[in-house]
């Protein structure tokens, strides 16, 4: 637990990492008409991590449509963020994920998260039947064990407490298995990462880890070596 004197310092590292970078672009809730479903590629569906919103996903979409994707295979999810993730919102993505494979006729999609999205997918995955919808499921800097800097906001909001390491989240995700059923789990994470605490928090027993350099946290989104690792094991 950090003191009264460390929790202002890593309050402001956290706040400014995680707001700083985001565009403001609004939450892109309805699925786009259905795609030709002569297509092989599953819809991808982007969640993004506390305090952001979708518009965090420009580059990584731009990235996918120059590789072959149609705009109506790609999916962002917005959501609010201060939410529990077991309670709510991991209940919100698999009603969101229903929603797109009925939309589009696909029988599962794909999932790219950062950071906090990491565990709010995972939950879904593991407890809320999507190791049966999801085929790749990717991880950008998710604090997939907890993060330390958490603390420093744990005391008033839920998803806080949620990414703290030992947190019922945290603990109950890492229980048993943490890569179940036969879904393709990938992660990537950087050891220069200021949000993440430690480092390798993100790597997942089971899955595909990858360390992408000395990246900040929110350098990910936006990467050029980490896009393309993520549309490799996307088309894997």
């Amino acid at each position: 637990m950090l003191t009264a004197r460390q929790r202002l310092p890593a309050l402001l590292t956290l706040c400014l990492a995680l707001w700083a970078p985001f565009p403001a672009h609004a939450a892109d809730r309805v699925p786009a008409p259905a795609p030709d479903r002569a297509s092989s590629r599953n819809p991808v569906i982007f969640v993004h991590g506390y305090n952001a919103d979708p518009g965090v996903w420009g580059a990584l979409r731009g990235d996918l449509r120059a590789a072959g994707y149609a705009d109506s295979e790609l999916f962002s999810w917005g959501y609010d963020t201060h939410q529990s993730v077991n309670e709510v919102l991991a209940g919100r993505l698999g009603a969101y994920v229903d929603q797109v494979r009925r939309d589009t006729g696909a029988a599962r999609v794909d999932v790219v998260a950062h950071s906090f999205g990491s565990l709010v997918s995972r939950w879904y995955v593991k407890f809320g039947g999507g190791t049966a919808t999801v085929d790749h499921w990717v991880s950008l800097a998710g604090p997939n064990r907890g993060t330390s800097t958490a603390w420093a906001c744990a005391l008033w909001d839920q998803a806080c407490r949620d990414m703290t390491p030992g947190s019922y989240v945290v603990k109950n995700l890492n229980g048993g298995d943490e890569t179940p059923g036969a879904v393709k789990y990938a992660t990537f994470w950087s050891p220069c990462d200021e949000v993440i605490n430690p480092d390798d928090s993100v790597p997942l027993t089971g899955a595909a880890n990858t360390p992408v350099g000395c990246l900040k946290h929110n350098d990910l989104l936006g990467d050029d070596a980490t896009s393309a690792g993520v549309r490799a094991f996307l088309a894997s």
